[in-house]
């Protein structure tokens, strides 16, 4: 999901995950409205990353993960073992026993991020797996930033339906398959990203110039954005 600053993009995923509620019409998941769903069985389907985690008590890392299992059940060997596999996911196995208070915004980032793929690590029950990330790579340097995207590409391939609100057009049109545009409010383009991501539509949607240029072994352009003149 992408678009300038103010174009509704939370407020949309407020709306998708439940946080707030639609004036009109009604907002489901696979087929059931939102309100419906037990918070617990609604857990095991689905994660939310949101723009800003707000965690003030002096939790050691490990337990911030383990928040993740709680709709599972929490705290077996297989949930650590899985909390475990999510720090070392994200590069950050080496902070699991430090106090998250401590760490630096991009590492509480990255804690926030394994919490949310142990959430949905394995299928549970029928029906699809929700990932939902609100500015995932913000606070990452460039490294970490990559790394945050190509672990949600991984859960994408395994059957996680996937959706991220990202700033960055370049990694948008590196990791994902489609992109939804928005601007003022509403949704002026949706499809496959490299369809989408036109040089006409940047610079109607973000007010720049912009062009697209080829990449040596790369199937996808990079994008090049400047000031109008």
């Amino acid at each position: 999901m992408l678009g300038p600053n103010g174009a509704g993009k939370s407020t949309l995923l407020k709306l998708l995950t439940g946080e707030l509620t639609p004036a009109s019409g009604s907002i489901e998941l696979d087929g059931k409205p939102l309100a419906e769903w037990a918070p617990e069985e609604l857990g095991r389907r689905r994660a939310v990353l949101p723009q800003e985690s707000r965690l003030a008590f002096a939790f050691p890392v490990k337990e911030v993960v383990m928040m993740g299992r709680q709709p599972h059940g929490g705290e077996t060997a297989r949930d650590w073992e899985i909390c475990a596999a999510a720090l070392k996911r994200v590069e950050a196995e080496a902070l699991a026993e430090r106090l998250y208070t401590q760490l630096s915004g991009g590492e509480k980032q990255r804690v926030q991020l394994a919490r949310v793929l142990a959430q949905v690590w394995e299928k549970s029950g029928e029906g699809n797996r929700y990932l939902m990330l609100d500015e995932p790579t913000a606070g990452l340097d460039l490294a970490h930033q990559h790394g945050a995207l190509r672990a949600a590409g991984e859960w994408a391939k395994h059957g996680t339906v996937v959706l991220a609100v990202l700033h960055d057009l370049n990694l948008a049109m590196t990791y994902a398959d489609d992109a939804w545009v928005l601007d003022e409010g509403r949704m002026v383009a949706s499809g496959p990203v490299e369809e989408v991501l036109t040089p006409e539509l940047i610079g109607r949607v973000f007010r720049v110039s912009a062009e697209l240029l080829p990449q040596a072994g790369e199937a996808r352009p990079w994008i090049v954005t400047r000031a109008r003149g």
